[in-house]
């Protein structure tokens, strides 16, 4: 458990519930339109460098929390894994299709579908769930092992990738260091605070 964490409470539903926040603000502005078609790749790519660190962490620690607490863990956390699978393959496109192509916002409406249901699953099911079948305690610290992950899990989408324990562990900090020279080299920004600086 972070300092951090200890002054402000937050536990690992928080965090990811912020993540959920944040993702929908930026579907909301390229589902507008608006923006030149530089702007949209640029958000595009912002989302998709949050989605992937988002399921990273989630899949090497929220997930297997869920294995262990739930009597149904494994049920929920393989429907969990699938859909994440799901939106990396669509991430994995877009993130090679021009803003202007058609092809980008029918591989964006996708995607917020998919991440939109993906979210209503969570936070209907499974986040409740975990709050009430696993210490405050335990959520609080796994709330610092997913912003830990969340900082060298990679920023774009290796669907090939394992998505279990503990491959995706061993995985995640080897491309997360590829995919951010890559990032920088190519001026992608992976966050709205990166992009704001632009």
């Amino acid at each position: 458990m972070t300092d951090a964490q200890t002054r402000t409470g937050q536990d690992v539903v928080d965090v990811l519930m912020t993540d959920h926040r944040e993702v929908e603000a930026i579907f909301v502005e390229l589902e507008s339109r608006q923006g030149t078609p530089e702007h949209r790749r640029q958000l595009a790519d912002v989302v998709i460098a949050e989605l992937v660190r988002h399921s990273v962490a989630e899949e090497a620690y929220v997930y297997p929390a869920a294995r262990k607490a739930l009597p149904d863990g494994d049920q929920v956390a393989e429907h969990e894994i699938s859909e994440h699978a799901d939106a990396e393959r669509t991430m994995k496109e877009l993130e090679s299709v021009d803003p202007s192509d058609s092809r980008f916002d029918e591989l964006l409406s996708h995607l917020t579908a998919t991440i939109r249901h993906h979210v209503q699953d969570e936070e209907g099911d499974l986040f409740p769930r975990l709050r009430a079948a696993v210490a405050r305690e335990e959520l609080v610290e796994l709330a610092g092992k997913v912003e830990k992950a969340k900082k060298s899990a990679p920023t774009r989408p290796h669907p090939a990738a394992p998505d279990h324990p503990p491959a995706n562990k061993m995985l995640a900090p080897g491309a997360g260091l590829v995919d951010r020279m890559r990032d920088a080299l190519a001026g992608r920004p992976t966050s709205m605070a990166e992009l704001r600086k632009k």
